[in-house]
């Protein structure tokens, strides 16, 4: 532990401190010497205006009327924490089509800081933090910012919308509820004031986003949670049944570990298998992720979904008859 943590690590002892504690516990929590364990105190009173009170007898603790108002100047982390920081902000500057990037400039910058007064000349590494995206979209920065912005400002929102599904461009005037990453894409769902429901957006199909003066009309957490996450899938809406899906002794045991939804219920079968059940509205979604795993995994129920899955995998096979 360098002196960078010791004092982070002793402020934090004294800081939660009910009692006064003694200089051997510091030497034995801080890992050092009875001298170093005085002249970290000294810094951290004199050099960081800490109200360290008490003596090498009784032992030492902060004041407790100046306790609560006092905090470390600056941004002070531990290596893991300032290590995880590092982690975080590449998987975020990274990820999203590179959408943050800018945004966290700034950030970086105050990272790097970090990073120079811990290491004492020492070179951080931060090109060992690997990011991948996968299946990632192109996305118009400027309509990121503009959605972010009316989703924290609750703030209504004009934006015209293609939908990929039809390709048909429309102009919408929505209030912002929340905004969610699934799967490496960005999706808001909102109050649709033209269709006066609730529906999702992709953001990548969003172009020319304007943040409105008008508020938005704010939708409790329970109806945006059974209208848009009641069942499988980013696009679920309320659940109309539930799918049971069976996997073999090779999946079980990645799809045991795995969260396909809040209210899934699973279980292992005698034979190794694992039985998996997931409510689900639209099918779309949850017979792609099964059928990710191939010859491994089997819907059993119910019969429509079993026969649906049927129908893809014999389309699919028609395609390598030519």
């Amino acid at each position: 532990m360098d002196r960078y943590e010791r004092i982070l690590a002793l402020h934090r002892i004294l800081q939660n401190a009910r009692y006064p504690v003694t200089v051997a516990r510091l030497q034995d929590e801080l890992g050092c010497s009875r001298a170093t364990v005085y002249r970290d105190l000294a810094f951290l009173r004199d050099a960081l205006m800490a109200p360290v009170v008490g003596d090498g007898e009784a032992g030492f603790s902060y004041d407790r009327e100046e306790a609560e108002r006092f905090e470390l100047p600056g941004l002070w982390l531990s290596s893991d924490e300032l290590h995880a920081l590092v982690a975080a902000q590449q998987l975020l500057s990274r990820s999203a089509g590179g959408v943050l990037s800018s945004a966290l400039a700034p950030l970086q910058q105050r990272i790097d800081k970090l990073l120079n007064a811990h290491s004492t000349g020492k070179h951080w590494p931060v090109e060992r933090v690997r990011v991948i995206p996968h299946h990632s979209r192109r996305m118009d920065e400027q309509a990121f910012r503009a959605v972010s912005s009316a989703v924290l400002e609750r703030k209504q929102l004009a934006f015209e919308y293609r939908a990929r599904s039809t390709d048909e461009q429309t102009r919408r005037t929505v209030s912002p509820q929340r905004i969610t990453h699934y799967r490496g894409n960005w999706y808001l769902d909102a109050w649709d004031h033209d269709r006066d429901g609730l529906r999702s957006f992709s953001v990548d199909r969003i172009a020319k986003a304007r943040v409105l003066d008008a508020a938005a009309r704010d939708i409790g957490e329970d109806e945006l949670n059974r209208h848009l996450a009641g069942s499988y899938g980013i696009f679920s809406g309320e659940p109309r049944g539930w799918a049971t899906i069976r996997f073999n002794k090779r999946a079980a045991r990645w799809v045991a570990d795995e969260h396909w939804h809040s209210q899934q219920q699973g279980r292992m079968l005698a034979d190794g298998s694992y039985e998996l059940k997931v409510p689900y509205s639209s099918p779309r979604e949850l017979l792609m992720d099964v059928l990710h795993y191939g010859a491994d995994a089997e819907i059993i129920e119910p019969a429509s979904l079993r026969e649906q899955a049927r129908s893809l995998l014999e389309l699919a096979l028609s395609n390598y008859d030519r």
